[in-house]
């Protein structure tokens, strides 16, 4: 048993040696050598003081930049992530990482929620070669200046899983080719400049669980945003709040059954509340206030065994009508959907 634990301990120490040679010997591919060194020009004293060395996978007795994650492929290195918040980075997006081929993680955000804090500023739109980056599954892009329309070739980044544009100035619609992006779970659109109707398409996402374009200047209907059969599958947080939709609440928003939070506080819905709504079997948190409901709430909401917000301040209801909760607001941090 002594000879056969020796020989693992060898063949693990063999194998982990093998891996750190291979990574002293692999060369960064110059590609992305040359991407990261024109993003180092662009970005600022603060990044330009962090990132030290010619090779950002590190080399020579010096680390990897800071916020630069490497793999190796064959023969040399990529950069798989690039991670750069909270360094008051400023100026337009830089163009260059859309040559960083192999990028799956994608963060130039702020890390803090106070938008004058410390914040990225990068300003204009974003460019449409961010299509090349297939590989990339994270994008967040949030708490910066970003404006103009989001490029139709976002809809390319097939293996994309989590969106975070919020807090920037877009403007224009929302693109239906969101719509083609077979992974996405989470989709952050809320706080910006956004018109128009919220597509209807995005309801094929097999795979959506959150969805927000709070803060924006959307208009249409619910049912028109649910019209596709068996649309939202997956659906758990829908935020809508804050923008001018109108009409009422279609009874078919209970085919939702993963609905678990409902936002639509803010907006210029009539109508009665459906009773079917209390029938969604996981719903939390429902929020109805500043719309121009009427009617009462149906008595099933109170019996409702999750229900543990209902907030309905500003609207017409019946005398009677009482609410569930504390009414705090309700925010959801980060930390619940990075993977």
């Amino acid at each position: 048993m002594a000879r056969r634990s020796l020989s693992a301990n060898l063949l693990h120490f063999l194998s982990v040696f093998a891996l750190f040679h291979t990574l002293a010997l692999s060369k960064t591919l110059k590609r992305d050598v040359k991407a990261l060194n024109e993003i180092k020009s662009s970005l600022g004293w603060r990044v330009v003081y962090a990132w030290v060395g010619d090779d950002p996978c590190g080399g020579d007795g010096l680390q990897p930049w800071s916020g630069v994650t490497c793999s190796t492929q064959g023969d040399y290195r990529v950069v798989t992530e690039l991670e750069v918040y909270a360094v008051s980075i400023v100026g337009p997006f830089p163009t260059a990482v859309t040559n960083l081929l192999d990028l799956t993680r994608l963060n130039l955000k702020c890390f803090c929620k106070i938008r004058d804090f410390h914040n990225n500023k990068l300003t204009g739109p974003i460019p449409p070669q961010i299509g090349r980056l297939k590989r990339l599954k994270i994008l967040n892009l949030r708490w910066n200046k970003l404006q103009d329309s989001i490029p139709p070739e976002i809809g390319e980044l097939k293996s994309l899983t989590h969106l975070y544009l919020s807090f920037n100035n877009f403007k224009g619609e929302i693109p239906r080719e969101l719509a083609n992006l077979p992974e996405l779970r989470y989709l952050y659109l809320q706080e910006n400049r956004f018109i128009g109707r919220i597509p209807a398409e995005l309801g094929t996402l097999q795979n959506l669980r959150h969805l927000d374009v709070g803060n924006n200047h959307l208009v249409g209907t619910i049912r028109e945003l649910i019209r596709i059969e068996g649309c939202f599958p997956a659906l758990r947080n829908l935020y809508l709040n804050n923008n001018y939709l109108t009409g009422g609440v279609p009874a078919q928003l209970a085919n939702l059954t993963n609905l678990e939070i409902l936002h639509l506080s803010s907006n210029k819905m009539t109508g009665v509340i459906p009773v079917g709504l209390a029938h969604i079997p996981k719903l939390t948190y429902l929020y109805l206030d500043h719309n121009q409901f009427t009617g009462r709430i149906p008595e099933a909401f109170y019996r409702h065994p999750f229900l543990k917000e209902m907030y309905i301040e500003g609207s017409s209801f019946k005398p009677g009508v009482n609410p569930i909760g504390m009414h705090k607001v309700f925010e959801v941090s980060d930390a619940d959907f990075v993977v």
